[in-house]
């Protein structure tokens, strides 16, 4: 204090020689007299670093006794220069006069000087002198009491942009000073910083060209610079900026990419750059550029560049970077122990010495220069004269046989020996004179084999004497036994076999029937000889017989016959089936009636009555009702509705009554005062109305039918479409019981027993029924709020606002296309009055205005521009007072579609026709039409037409012909109702040629229409001179119709379309199977008909059907289709999508039943305790064992034999195929209701040559099959089987993965994981329990004890989250593990609080990374306790909590909001997995951010200048940072990535090892290791501690905060104190 004293007084005898001093100023004559006083503000208080200033303010209170005094000092202050300075460490940097006070007549008053003004409650208690602006004054009519002065104005308040921009204004008693901020000065740094001299950008790059050391560039930026490397260098720490401490070093690219120079080089790294050399052998390909991976080293041809290089009388061979080298034959190298080369090079072999015998026996050999010469000896030559004497080819004796061949005479065989020679006559001569030696003298003469020996050749043949010998020749017919041998006794003549040697003989279509020298052609059934009067021959073949035209009657009555190659077909016509499905349709197995009424209830709708016919159905309404469209046929489309027979014939009654419609029906009621003329009969134009003579009675009120409709919240019933069905009735029996006691209790105006069932609709499950009432305008709330909980004690439960009148009607008529605008009008009726909403297909068409627009008052909904995907239900909803008024249509939109095949055609240009043909989808007509006038064409099947149209010799041209949609000229606009082909004729050769697909050269491909019976494409190739079939995209065309019509099917027609589809397969099964297009066209339908049951539940008939499709198209004989199919670039492989819907299918049956087909076996059962089935199909005996069922539960099997036909046996992905791997067993699905933790399977094994079994399931999320849970145990007591063993586990990746990893090992991981993480909270919640006073003491209002205080409320959050969610998942998986489909009920709790409490962790885990940066950035700045607790809880809570909730409401709904395969949100169908995730991740990323920007700042103020020696080491500090933040920050979630993208293993196992123990690691590095948490224990004797002292200027805040603080976590500029210095608050 003595100190401070000192330095006030010598502050105040410089500020008294200022004043007395000056030479402007004279006090001789002035009274004066100084009172001093000095202030500080409290900010001084900071302890401050000694380097810091401390800035004083004293005040000088001077009492003078005249005015002129005043003036004169207030002269000298302006004229005084500040600054003045006192000593080497203090200044004087303002000297301003604040308060003038003087004496006028009255009383005294004080004025203030410039930039001085008195305050508000000074100005008012003191009574103002002048006026008071802004809450001050400048004058007070008193003297204040000791102390009080006028007060500085804050011109940097006043105005913010004094200084001018990038700059800081610092206020000043009575002035203010500038400084710029950092990366700026003032533009004349000779003049004070203001607005009118700002604060400019200094350019560092400039100033100091070094900044960011060498090899970089430095580039100027606005208050700052950055830098870039230059090329070939890199940052020393690519983590930190560059700068002159991290500068640029240069990168090694021979190291970064070995390949950088190519193949065959060597790679030197240089500064900032690198060369390459080619290596030894190797040069440049371009030796004029740089070598590198682009101009990469090749090899050298020696042997080219320098020929000799091998030396003399050798072969050079160039090698890849070398080259070789070969001696010439007969020389070898001087020295052999070396290489050949120009210096060992090649000398002579002298090989008679070498090797005496070289030349043979009876020869001479003589050396010569690289080879020798041989010589025979007298009486030899060489055996071959042409070439030289050697070894080989030795000198033998001479040959006078040889040398004079006519020296035994002609005929005979001369035979040399060694100096002589002898004579053989050949065979079949003798000599002339036997009895001498054959010679020149004595000839041999010819022998007549066939003379002396006739059967010399044997039977079957013919001998013919030839000189010296004979020959044999075969009969016709016939051929020698060998006929590499000649014809003899030996080797007779034997038949040949005409049909095996040529099996063409008989041309196509013909069987050749071998026959003795001979053989006979038979045409083929269903063929016959071109001309009857030839044999049959490759000139004479056989062509089809048109059986259909010979014999009409082939198929038998109501059937089509189709002739084929050889054959015909039979298809039974539109409404007729065959009498055994199982068979061909034939003349014994003819077309018989399906029964539609039978087969399909529904299909005339509700209010009609079905009535078989041969072929076909009629429907009829019901009395009192017609068609909605009386143009169109009754159909479930087009159903009855009532009429209203007092509007179409308002007599009906007669006169004097009333007419009031009914449904189905009307009643007459006389008007008041009449009676009806027979009262016992009903009212009509037959029995009037008569007046009344007596007192007239009350009259009858009128009789009001309303629709009514109720949703019942279950799911939908096939069998509900159905009147006679016992669902129909079940339903309707409890619900019309409740309707009527209801309605007549509380609803005003409703007539008695008139409440009448009119059907059921899918939609949950809508009740369609009837009432009649005294009038249109019915308050039905008391009713409707009744009826629900009355219905609910029957068992019958109500969807929310289930209550509306409804009613079909037509908006529309007609058939609608494609591309049209379509038009809407819903038109209001007198009782509806209320305001319109449209609904398409459950959505609001008002949310998309790029498809739809609305009138002003929503009657009118116009469709912009029709497709397919517009068909659909329409709904008009008019809101009423009471319930909703809604009117509806089905509407159908179909794209007809025209196929005329090849676009562009050419025929020979000659006297002959041209066919073109035309196929169109059944139910439209065709035409064709050339320059605007329609052709004659003649029909083919179905709606197909051919126009034959003629060509001329001569008359080349090119025509375009246009097939069109007849009758429809509003489509003529639209490209798809018209399809053309050109047609040029030409004179040109062509190697290929056909009358409908025309002419073509090698290799062309033209498309033509399918065959007959069939609908699509086939795409042809012109191959070996004619038109090869290459691509067949053919439809059956039944299944073709089916196609069109499962588009728009609804549900309650799928059991109709199931009995068609099933029948059409039954029947064509043969075709089918042999048909690609077919079976995927089939496999699309099912998937189709597996979709729409999803809003259904299936029946055994419906199930059946769909099985029985099945059946045929993975049948025993389909490999060969199902292979095409499989090979095909389609996205979804037919037969994955085939098992998917059978998949998807299943999940929809009800009841207990069984299916058995050839090669399929369904079934479904209730099953409790343990279960057991054993497959009944042939060559099948697969067992199922399921040992322990938890809970009563439904069971649905089924066993496929032949899916290994028809499956991919892939074990990695759907395009890769593993030839040695093969589905060696049946296939089975099994459906169950709840989790089996067990189940096994025994399977026959199929081919036993194969080995290393393997049991594995399909993983339609990975798309291939996966052995994942299931192990192969081999049978022990039977052979030939194996049994597999699956069970179900729960992994802890599952909460940022979509792929279920099903795996023991991960489930370990997990769960002991869990179960320590959560011990360890439970631990760190009791230690923070025991420590909390004592690290959060709030008696001390330090900086240290504010960051200590909140640190541990964030801990004890973050524990708290975790572990609740921890529990909350160990809940999830125990529900998981008992259910395989997991349950909406039991699993949506624990997902929404597990969901909950886990982005709780995330968001306690961002706060306390935004508190540290806050803590870290802003150092003096500090937030109140209060609002930053309220900021946490909020965000820590609140946002969870609507996230969580918001994921709820949009994802409510059975499957919707949880997974089917675990308890956790879903990922499948809503995505409701990212409501986790991409919280988790983002928090994680900023997470990350802020840990870099810690260890950034800790590195930028240098870690080892003011820490503890043991933390100097900056990958020390780095390393303990990153330790103690990671588990704090969560950052081992970034891991959910890869699970996110990746099913493999090691990912999953990282993420769940790591993740699974946080809780362990927030025990030891978040508590365990806090210093204050250790030394609170050890004051409680929980444990001992050898630190008693600490560094910072109050209590410990942690020991993890402690070594950030010893490791230069003071961040700070140039003002700041250490994180733990005190503060006031």
């Amino acid at each position: 204090m003595a100190k401070v004293t000192g330095k006030i007084l010598k502050y105040i005898g410089v500020i008294m020689a200022i004043l007395l001093n000056v030479e402007t100023l004279n006090f001789s004559e002035i009274s004066m007299d100084l009172q001093f006083s000095y202030t500080d503000e409290p900010v001084h208080h900071i302890r401050r670093r000694s380097a810091d200033p401390v800035e004083y303010i004293m005040v000088v209170e001077m009492n003078v006794s005249e005015t002129v005094a005043i003036n004169k000092i207030r002269s000298s202050v302006t004229t005084v220069t500040l600054p003045v300075q006192v000593d080497n460490g203090t200044e004087i940097t303002a000297l301003n006069i604040s308060t003038v006070c003087s004496f006028n007549e009255t009383q005294y008053q004080c004025k203030c000087e410039d930039l001085f003004v008195w305050p508000n409650d000074t100005c008012h208690s003191y009574k103002a002198c002048d006026d008071i602006n802004d809450g001050s004054c400048t004058c007070i009519n008193a003297l204040p009491v000791d102390g009080q002065f006028c007060e500085d104005i804050d011109e940097c308040l006043v105005s913010p942009s004094v200084c001018g921009p990038n700059s800081t204004c610092t206020n000043q008693m009575g002035s203010y000073s500038c400084l710029c901020s950092n990366g700026f000065t003032a533009t004349n740094s000779s003049l004070h910083i203001s607005i009118n001299n700002t604060c400019t950008d200094i350019d560092e790059c400039l100033v100091s060209p070094s900044v960011c050391g060498p090899n970089s560039t430095c580039t100027n930026q606005m208050g700052s610079y950055s830098c870039f490397c230059s090329n070939g260098f890199t940052a020393t720490n690519s983590s930190l900026p560059i700068s002159v401490n991290n500068t640029c070093t240069d990168i090694d690219e021979c190291l970064v990419s070995p390949s950088v120079c190519g193949p065959n080089s060597t790679c030197t790294n240089q500064m900032g750059s690198y060369s390459c050399l080619c290596s030894n052998g190797f040069t440049a390909t371009n030796s004029s550029l740089h070598i590198s991976i682009n101009n990469t080293c090749t090899d050298i041809d020696e042997c080219l560049v320098s020929p000799s290089v091998c030396g003399p009388n050798s072969t050079c061979t160039n090698q890849m970077g070398s080259y070789s080298c070969f001696c010439s034959n007969g020389f070898t190298a001087t020295n052999s122990s070396l290489p050949i080369s120009v210096n060992n090079t090649c000398t002579d072999i002298d090989e008679c010495l070498v090797s005496p015998s070289v030349c043979g026996p009876n020869s001479t050999c003589t050396n010569q220069m690289g080879s020798y010469s041989c010589f025979c000896s007298n009486g030899f030559t060489a055996t071959n004269s042409s070439l030289p004497i050697s070894v080989n080819n030795t000198c033998t004796d001479i040959d006078e046989c040889l040398v004079s061949p006519s020296v035994c005479g002609p005929n005979s065989t001369c035979t040399n020996q060694m100096g002589s020679y002898s004579c053989l006559c050949s065979n079949g001569f003798t000599a002339t004179n036997s009895s001498l030696h054959i010679s020149i003298n004595n000839t041999c003469t010819d022998i007549d084999e066939c003379l002396v020996s006739p059967s010399v050749c044997g039977p079957n043949s013919t001998c013919t004497n030839q000189m010296g010998s004979y020959s044999c020749f075969c009969s016709n017919g016939f051929t020698a036994t060998n006929s590499s041998l000649p014809i003899s006794v030996n080797n007779t003549c034997t038949d040949i076999d005409e049909c095996l040697v040529s099996p063409s003989v008989c041309g196509p279509n013909s069987t050749c029937t071998n026959q003795m020298g001979s053989y006979s052609c038979l045409c083929s059934n269903g063929f016959t000889a071109t001309n009857s009067s030839l044999h049959i021959s490759i000139n004479n073949t056989c062509t089809d017989i048109d059986e259909c035209l010979v014999s009409p009657s082939v198929c038998g009555p109501n059937s089509t016959c189709t002739n084929q190659m050889g054959s015909y077909s039979c298809f039974c016509s539109n409404g007729f089936t065959a009498t055994n499905s199982s068979l061909p349709i034939s003349v014994n197995n003819t077309c018989t009636d399906i029964d539609e009424c039978l087969v399909s209830p529904s299909v005339c709708g509700p209010n009609s009555t079905c009535t078989n016919q041969m072929g076909s159905y009629s429907c009829l309404c019901s009395n009192g009702f017609t068609a909605t469209n009386s143009s169109l046929h009754i159909s479930i489309n087009n159903t009855c509705t009532d009429i209203d027979e007092c509007l179409v014939s308002p007599s009906v009654c007669g006169p004097n009554s009333t007419c009031t419609n009914q449904m189905g029906s009307y009643s007459c009621f006389c008007s008041n005062g009449f009676t009806a003329t027979n009262s016992s009969l009903p009212i009509s134009v037959n029995n009037t109305c008569t007046a009344i003579t007596a007192p007239s009675a009350p009259s009858t009120p009128s009789t009001t039918v309303i629709g009514m409709s109720m949703t019942i919240d279950q799911t939908f019933d096939i069998s509900l479409t159905d009147p006679t069905s016992e669902n129909y009735k079940y339903l309707y029996g409890k619900i019309a019981p409740v309707i009527e006691s209801t309605y007549s209790s509380k609803l005003v105006g409703y007539i008695p027993f008139s409440a009448k069932p009119t059907g059921v609709r899918p939609g949950s499950v809508i009740a369609d029924y009837t009432i009649s009432a005294t009038s249109n305008n019915l308050d039905f709330t008391a009713a409707h709020s009744a009826l629900p909980e009355s219905l609910k004690k029957e068992g019958i439960v109500l969807a929310e606002n289930a209550f509306s009148r409804s009613e079909q009607t037509d908006f529309t008529t007609g058939h609608l296309y494609p591309l049209q605008k379509l038009d809407l009008n819903c038109i209001q009726p007198d009782f509806a009055k209320g305001p319109i909403k449209w609904i398409v297909n459950n959505k609001d068409p008002a949310l998309d205005n790029t498809r739809y627009t609305l009138s002003n008052s929503n009657s009118i909904l116009t469709v912009k521009n029709t497709s397919e995907s517009d068909s659909g239900r329409y709904s008009c909803i008019i809101q009423t007072n009471t319930i909703p008024y809604i009117q509806w249509q089905n509407i159908i939109i179909r794209r007809p579609t025209i196929i005329v095949g090849d676009e562009n055609r050419v025929f020979p240009c000659k006297d002959s026709t041209v066919q073109l043909r035309c196929s169109v989808d059944a139910g439209y007509n065709v035409e064709w039409v050339l320059n605007g006038a329609v052709q004659t064409s003649v029909p083919a099947s179905g709606s197909d037409i051919i126009l034959n149209h003629p060509t001329k010799s001569g008359d080349c041209k090119e025509e375009t012909f246009t097939c069109r949609l007849k009758d429809l000229p509003q489509l003529l606009a639209y490209s798809y109702s018209w399809s053309r082909v050109t047609v040029k004729t030409s004179t040109e050769n062509y190697d290929c040629r056909d009358e409908e697909i025309g002419l073509g050269k090698t290799n062309d491909e033209k498309t033509a229409i399918c065959r007959t019976g069939f609908k699509g494409t086939i795409t042809y190739r012109c191959e070996s001179r004619g038109w090869t079939p290459v691509q067949d995209n053919c439809v059956l065309e039944v299944i073709f119709n089916l196609k069109n019509t499962v588009e728009t099917l609804l549900v309650v027609e799928i059991p109709g379309f199931m009995a068609n589809l099933s029948s059409a397969t039954s029947q064509n099964n043969v075709n089918i199977t042999q048909s690609p297009s077919t079976v995927q066209t089939i496999v699309d339908i099912l998937f189709k008909i597996a979709d729409l049951s999803q809003a259904t539940s299936i029946n055994s008939i419906v199930m059946e059907n769909y099985l029985k499709t099945v059946n045929i198209i993975v049948s025993g004989n389909v490999s060969d289709t199902w292979n095409t199919l499989n090979k095909g670039n389609t996205t979804e492989k037919p037969s994955i999508r085939l098992l998917r819907s059978i998949e998807k299918i299943s999940d929809r049956l009800k009841d207990e039943f069984k299916i058995n087909e050839t090669s399929i076996q369904l079934n479904r059962t209730t099953i409790q305790n343990s279960f057991s089935i054993t497959s009944t199909l042939p060559n099948s005996t697969t067992e199922i064992v399921i040992p322990q069922v938890p809970n009563v539960t439904t069971v649905t099997i089924i066993i496929f034999t032949t899916l290994d036909n028809v499956l991919p046996a892939r074990t990695s992905n759907i395009n890769d195929t593993n030839n040695s791997v093969r589905i060696n067993g049946d296939v089975v699905v099994v459906k169950v209701n709840q989790a089996i933790n067990n189940i096994s399977f025994a399977f026959d094994i199929t081919n036993q040559s194969l080995g290393n079994p393997q049991c594995v399931f399909w993983n339609f999320s990975l798309d291939r099959w996966d052995s994942t849970g299931c192990e192969v145990k081999p049978s022990v007591n039977e052979t030939g089987k194996i049994t597999c063993e699956c069970d179900h586990t729960t992994s802890f990746s599952i909460l940022m993965s979509p792929f279920s990893i099903d795996n023991k090992t991960l489930a370990y991981i997990t769960y002991i994981g869990v179960a320590i993480s959560m011990a360890s909270l439970i631990l760190c919640l009791i230690i923070e329990t025991i420590v909390w006073k004592s690290v959060t003491r709030k008696d001390d209002f330090t900086r240290n004890s504010y960051t200590s205080y909140m640190r541990h409320v964030f801990m004890v959050n973050i524990a708290v989250s975790l572990l609740i969610a921890n529990i909350c998942f160990i809940i999830g998986a125990a529900i998981t593990d008992k259910e395989q489909q997991t349950s909406v009920g039991r699993c949506s709790p624990a997902v929404f609080f597990m969901h909950f409490f886990y982005l709780a962790l995330f968001f306690w885990m961002l706060i306390s990374a935004l508190f540290l940066f806050y803590r870290t950035v802003m150092v003096l700045s500090q937030m109140s306790r209060f609002r930053m607790m309220a900021i946490a809880f909020i965000v820590g809570y609140g946002a969870p909590l609507l996230i969580a909730v918001i994921t709820v409401a949009s994802t409510a709904g059975p499957q919707k909001y949880i997974s089917q395969k675990a308890c956790w949100l879903n990922w499948d169908e809503s995505k409701a997995l990212l409501a986790f995730v991409i919280p988790a991740l983002t928090i994680v990323a900023i997470n990350l951010v802020v840990l870099i920007v810690v260890l950034y700042k800790m590195l930028r103020r240098g870690v080892g200048a003011a820490t503890q020696p043991e933390n100097k080491h900056a990958l020390m500090v780095i390393a303990r940072c990153v330790a103690i933040l990671t588990p704090i920050f969560g950052l081992t979630w970034g891991f959910g990535i890869g699970t996110m993208v990746s099913p493999d293993y090691g990912v999953h196992v990282v993420f769940a090892l790591l993740n699974s123990l946080q809780g362990f690691f927030i025990l030891v590095f978040g508590t365990l290791l806090d210093r204050g948490v250790r030394k609170a224990l050890a004051e409680r004797n929980f444990i001992s501690s050898s630190h008693t002292t600490s560094t910072s200027a109050g209590p410990s805040s942690s020991s993890r905060q402690d070594l950030l603080r010893r490791n230069g976590y003071n961040i700070s500029a140039a003002t700041s104190s250490n994180i733990s210095s005190a503060s006031n608050t």
